[in-house]
């Protein structure tokens, strides 16, 4: 693939990708149409008139309608393509038969992790302190920070750190599906594989009682419950007391937490979230769809990929149904998506108010469009689970979690389902991290990841400058996702991100 040649995704689009930009008076398509302006990298160009209101086809799909006449080679965005309504007649297991066919014969291949008691394989040993409510959230940053700098984890080479997760919520909730949301979150992250142990601290009044998660345990096994440990600030005496009591409650696990060892491990265990964030023009064509095939490849192996950021497939959603596996994934995703048209209506909202302002001068106009770069991280292999918002996930292979577009609130729920980590692509530049699942970040374009070294990890920039083939890239990402999984740190990790994105989901009105 040139650097430099426009790209045209689908015989069918009636639009191409400029991967190097334009100036004024060039004819980039060759159709006798020099350009009025400088047209940026990643931004479109007509490849045959358009009457207004004509469809505008990408990706083989449509990505909206002309609001004024086109002619061929004209620059095309935001001041005349428009998002329009896309067809909701869902062909539902169309493509199933193809689906199954395009998961991969892979070799077994293992990772170094930690096996925990409940037959689980965590990728991180942490040790994590978890608020129930935004009260708790000083003494909780306070004993973590002074505990790291008392340097007290030098002495356990197995425990990968201490994780001070806060949140603004925990009280003044409005019906029990905000309470049911952040009561999965607690949940997960507290019995998540990469956690060796957790300490949950609230105030003492709140409505996320401890007695609440208490009784959740409870109806666990013994095995579980052992992680499970609670402090609240009112019994214990105050702010400053709560945080001598946590730093003495983490020096008191700390030696059980550490007994654990890396060990090897079956891939088919890992489940790995796929994320999209600041994207740009050229997230559709090398990153995305290069993670699809990784997620193919984790397919392959038995292991789970999971999709997730429901208005940002949205239009998109009929490329999943065609591969969904019954007609009870499907429905449910179907009811999710009916779900988040009524919750933006009710809020005055609309689903698209995407792509934001850098997605924009990054060369993407509409939702549908956004929807379908995004949803190649997908792959091509059958769906075969759909769950709701932090959901413990169980199935492998290709699934699906319903979550908003908003990155820390997605991953946070990927990761209560139980993602081992984040593989997150982004065009524009994203300093994103997570904990207890690290992310890794992967950048679309060579600018990118020259010009962010310390964040991006991976580049697919050489699918164009290089012509490296997706298939290359997308195995190059699972080794390395084997080798963060097996320990090797991530740009984010080294850099201490990943606590303040625990953003578990507000549904509710605030009371």
């Amino acid at each position: 693939m040139s650097k430099s040649a426009p790209i045209i995704l689908n015989p069918a689009d009636t639009i191409a990708i400029l991967p190097a930009g334009a100036k004024a008076g060039d004819d980039p398509l060759g159709l006798g149409a020099p350009l009025a302006s400088n047209v940026f990298p990643g931004h479109k160009l007509a490849r045959k008139d358009h009457k207004k209101g004509e469809e505008i086809i990408k990706f083989g799909e449509v990505i909206g309608r002309a609001t004024q006449d086109i002619a061929a080679g004209d620059h095309v965005h935001s001041h005349n393509l428009a998002f329009s309504d896309h067809g909701q007649d869902y062909q539902v297991g169309l493509d199933l038969e193809k689906a199954k066919a395009a998961i991969p014969t892979m070799e077994p291949r293992t990772f170094m992790g930690y096996r925990r008691k409940n037959g689980e394989v965590g990728t991180r040993n942490f040790l994590a302190l978890l608020a129930t409510v935004n009260c708790s959230a000083t003494v909780i940053k306070h004993a973590t920070q002074e505990l790291i700098a008392s340097g007290i984890l030098d002495e356990y080479e197995n425990v990968d750190g201490i994780v001070g997760l806060t949140h603004s919520t925990g009280c003044g909730m409005s019906g029990t599906k905000s309470m049911e949301v952040l009561e999965r979150v607690l949940w997960g992250y507290a019995t998540h594989p990469n956690v060796g142990a957790t300490v949950f601290v609230g105030l003492g009044c709140e409505m996320m009682e401890m007695a609440r998660m208490k009784s959740r345990f409870d109806a666990d096994n013994g095995e579980v419950m052992e992680q499970f440990h609670s402090l609240a600030i009112q019994e214990v005496g105050g702010t400053r007391k709560t945080i001598e009591a946590i730093k003495a409650k983490v020096r008191e696990l700390l030696p059980a937490v550490n007994k654990v060892k890396r060990e090897p491990c079956p891939a088919s265990e890992l489940k790995i979230a796929l994320q999209c964030g600041g994207s740009d023009g050229f997230s559709g064509i090398t990153a995305n769809p290069a993670l699809g095939k990784t997620a193919d490849m984790l397919a392959g192996l038995g292991a789970t990929a999971i999709l997730s950021e429901t208005p940002e497939i949205y239009g998109a959603e009929q490329l999943l149904l065609r591969r969904a596996e019954s007609k009870e994934i499907a429905d449910k995703l179907i009811n999710q998506i009916k779900w988040w048209e009524h919750y933006v209506d009710v809020n005055d909202g609309s689903l698209d108010n995407n792509p934001s302002p850098g997605n924009k001068a990054g060369g993407l106009t509409t939702i549908l469009e956004k929807s379908l770069g995004a949803t190649a991280k997908s792959g091509s292999t059958p769906l075969t689970a759909v769950y709701d918002y932090a959901e413990k996930m169980t199935k492998p292979g290709f699934v699906y979690m319903d979550t908003p577009g908003y990155d820390p609130a997605c991953a946070t729920g990927q990761i209560a389902g139980g993602a081992h980590m984040v593989v997150f692509t982004t065009g524009r530049g994203s300093a994103f991290g997570s904990k207890p699942a690290p992310t890794i970040k992967v950048a679309t374009n060579d600018h990118l990841f020259e010009s962010m070294p310390d964040d991006m990890d991976v580049n697919c920039g050489d699918v164009l400058s290089k012509g490296v083939s997706l298939e290359e890239k997308g195995a190059e990402m699972l080794d390395y996702i084997i080798a963060v999984a097996s320990g090797e740190k991530t740009k984010s990790e080294r850099l201490g991100l990943g606590e303040y994105e625990f953003v578990p989901w507000q549904i509710g009105a605030m009371m």
